[in-house]
Parts: structure tokens; sequence; C-alpha cells
């Protein structure tokens, strides 16, 4: 399964959670959820990732966690914010060239509409 698919199935799910939950809660909440729902999908699935900086051949673990990381492939970082800032987008691009991955989906459930609140980053896609 390539990356696109994979974030269909990404989107499609948000669309579903967004739609039952509405916006609003908690990040921790869409995360759990949107974390069962991959796993029925028979997709893997990670949460809170740890992604190293190397820095001068030297690998340091300084904190930064992906929310999700699904079949090692796409990075989804969540947001339940009133509005996505320039600083989220590019935090997601950093861990995309952290990770050497391709593909990342900022979704932000706190939206009206929840496709207004998915942005697709890329990384040499």
């Amino acid at each position: 399964m390539n990356e696109n698919e994979i974030a269909e199935i990404i989107v499609n799910n948000s669309f579903k959670i967004h739609k039952s939950l509405g916006p609003g809660l908690l990040e921790s909440v869409y995360e759990e959820v949107l974390f069962y729902e991959l796993l029925k999908n028979n997709l893997k699935c990670e949460r809170q990732v740890g992604i190293s900086v190397i820095y001068e051949n030297i690998k340091m673990d300084i904190g930064f966690r992906a929310d999700l990381r699904v079949e090692n492939k796409v990075i989804i970082e969540l947001k339940s914010v009133e509005n996505i800032m320039p600083v989220h987008k590019k935090q997601l691009l950093t861990y995309l060239k952290l990770t050497g991955l391709k593909l990342g989906l900022l979704i932000n459930f706190n939206v009206e509409l929840i496709k207004n609140g998915i942005t697709r980053i890329v990384n040499n896609l």
C-alpha cells in the first residue's frame, strides 16, 4: 500500500470520527479514536512515536513525538485548535525530513467541516 492509499483511509476515518464526535474535544480523544479506527482497517499504527535528531553523527533523543505513524509511511499530527499556525506545518515537515518519510497529514478536528481541517504535507513525494 502506498502513501496515497494510506492517506485516503486516514482521511475517510477522520470524516467518520468528526461526523460522530464533532469538533472541540481534546486532541488525545481524536488520537485514541483515530488509532482505534486505523487498527480496525488492518493498518500498522503507532502512537506517540519518538523522533530523534542526528547532529554531527550523534543521535539525540530530545523529545520530539509524532502523534501517529501509519505503516511506517505516513505521519499524522492531530490538533484541536482555533487556527492552524504556520509553525504546525513546519513542525510536520521537519518530522518528515528527520524520519525520511514522504507524507504527513495535519488534521485539525476543531473545525465545522473536517475537509477544511486537513492539510497534506509532503517531503519529496
